[in-house]
């Protein structure tokens, strides 16, 4: 039973947290009154005043963690990520301890209340996605994909390589090595996708999710491909139509804003989706690769890479739905490769780039935290801790393969079978950073 008879609010909750993890506590926390508690060396936690404690009242777990961090009355000293890493090893080793009864319960609430953090329900910061209407109707899907993706351009130039490019990178070589980085990781990705689709001069590529346009404009004017280039994201649009007409490639790419159901025309050589299908939905998938395949002509070929969860795991989280990626959907690789089959797509190869994901997420964090200034001054500093708390729980759910990231190739097959497909896994992966 918990009790009351250490001095300070720091012991107290210590000793409540001991009691419901029935073990050591992962923290260090040192509470608004000053004192602190906890095994020395481990992350510290600090709770700057009672509403940290009330978040958590009125939405315990991920969430209320989440919205006492962003407000800031919750923070961590030292590395978050290694923070949240040492939280979630504890309560996986936790997971044999048993529940708390309705009298342990009762016991904590005392000792809450008798702290001060039993009160109304504090409200939830600015930056939490409201959304309403059908699951995955336009409107609603419209809306989800604006409160992430329109942020300001500058804010993504700030945090991503020059070419804007918001995927997972393709590592050749191990970060730092000889002034490799982001910039040439994220290089060979797309030299990566346009040698898997076979491009070349005058080839027809639809880009679904186009995002700041970095695969469109380097298969453009690196491949002379004609690209058609959707977004749902107005200020997405807008970048990309402006990178190309500074670049003069009006000739080559057509930026559509549109939703994915609704592209017109179709009979491409090649289409893509670079980390757009998480955002489809589970039941609108077979919709989506059903799409995908009627785009293709015969021996048309498509790459999907998109993100991916452990059969275990969750996937996103409540805090990703909250706050970066509402309404989003993720499945294990093999039952997304059934979905491409389903819909009449041969899929010829799956690549795991998880690790890759790992070293692209510590670039942008470490790109965060040396512009933090800027970009709290272009967003607001709720807006930078939430991207901060993304990255560092992003990053970690790679590590610890919760989730996956992973390219998918497929064609669509002519009427006697025939791929199309010429060649060897040579023709892949030379050393990209040389090309």
């Amino acid at each position: 039973m918990p009790t009351t008879t250490a001095r300070g609010a720091a012991p107290q909750l210590i000793q409540l947290l001991q009691q419901y993890l029935q073990g050591p506590s992962p923290v260090r926390v040192r509470t608004w009154d000053g004192s602190e508690a906890g095994p020395a060396g481990a992350p510290l936690v600090v709770l700057r005043s009672r509403r940290a404690l009330r978040h958590l009242l009125w939405q315990p777990g991920e969430l209320g963690l989440a919205r006492a961090y962003v407000t800031g009355e919750l923070d961590v000293h030292g590395d978050l990520r290694e923070g949240l890493s040492a939280a979630l090893r504890t309560v996986r080793e936790s997971g044999d301890a048993p529940a708390p009864t309705l009298a342990d319960k009762a016991a904590a609430l005392r000792v809450l209340a008798r702290l001060g953090a039993v009160g109304p329900k504090p409200q939830a910061p600015a930056g939490e996605v409201r959304l309403s209407g059908a699951l995955h109707s336009r409107g609603r899907d419209r809306k989800a994909i604006s409160h992430h993706y329109d942020l300001p351009p500058e804010f993504y130039a700030l945090l991503l390589d020059p070419a804007m490019a918001y995927s997972c990178g393709y590592w050749t070589r191990p970060p730092g090595e000889q002034g490799y980085g982001l910039p040439e990781a994220q290089r060979d990705k797309l030299e990566l996708v346009c040698r898997k689709l076979g491009l070349r001069p005058g080839t027809r590529l639809l880009d679904v999710g186009c995002g700041w346009g970095s695969l469109s404009l380097y298969a453009a004017e690196r491949h002379g491909a004609k690209v058609t280039s959707v977004t749902l994201a107005r200020e997405q649009a807008e970048y990309v139509r402006e990178q190309v007409r500074e670049r003069k490639l009006e000739d080559l790419v057509d930026v559509q804003l549109c939703d994915y159901r609704d592209i017109p025309g179709g009979w491409y050589e090649a289409a893509v989706s670079l980390e757009m299908g998480e955002h489809v939905g589970d039941a609108e998938y077979p919709g989506f690769a059903a799409m995908m395949h009627r785009m293709l002509r015969p021996r048309g070929r498509v790459l999907i890479q998109q993100m991916s969860r452990g059969a275990n795991a969750p996937g996103g989280g409540a805090f990703i739905e909250a706050y970066i990626a509402a309404d989003m959907h993720m499945r294990p690789v093999g039952e997304t490769v059934g979905l491409l089959e389903g819909a009449g797509l041969e899929v010829r190869s799956v690549d795991s780039m998880r690790e890759h994901y790992v070293h692209t997420i510590a670039a942008w964090a470490e790109a965060l935290e040396g512009n933090w200034d800027e970009i709290v001054s272009l967003t607001g500093v709720e807006t930078a801790r939430i991207w901060r708390l993304y990255l560092a729980g992003g990053g970690l759910a790679f590590q610890e393969r919760r989730m996956g990231v992973d390219q998918i190739l497929a064609v669509r097959p002519d009427s006697d079978g025939g791929s199309g497909l010429t060649g060897t896994l040579r023709d892949w992966y030379p050393e990209c950073a040389a090309s």
